[in-house]
């Protein structure tokens, strides 16, 4: 089974596609200045961008590994963009934990999988 890599980097790829298993690398927010709510956002609309790059989206995510940094903080918050976000009958399974993250303006990070939408 040939692994197809998009969005390459040196040290990560953003995508990694294997028969209709798409896996995306850690996404967050493009201005990490933001509040917890624009972060999430942001981390969402990159989410729906790589999945598209994967011929998928959003209905066909098997799970997500969402990591705060402020879980007691930012729960609520995250979770108010995340309902809005997700589709309607649609939820993955799902996993939050606190979690230190790379760089101190960094609120949220999420890992998705999911499969690819049959043409």
């Amino acid at each position: 089974m040939s692994v197809q890599r998009l969005h390459v980097e040196k040290r990560y790829c953003e995508v990694v596609i294997s028969g209709n298993i798409v896996h995306l690398a850690g996404q967050l927010a493009n201005d990490t200045s933001l509040d917890i709510k624009a972060q999430t956002q942001e981390t969402l609309d990159n989410i729906d961008r790589l999945l598209a790059d994967a011929c998928t989206d959003k209905t066909h995510i098997l799970s997500v590994m969402i990591f705060l940094k402020d879980i007691e903080k930012d729960y609520a918050a995250m979770n108010e963009v995340w309902d809005a976000w997700v589709a309607e009958g649609q939820a993955p399974a799902r996993t939050c934990v606190e979690a230190k993250l790379y760089a101190p303006d960094v609120l949220v990070e999420m890992t998705v999988t999911a499969v690819r939408a049959l043409r």
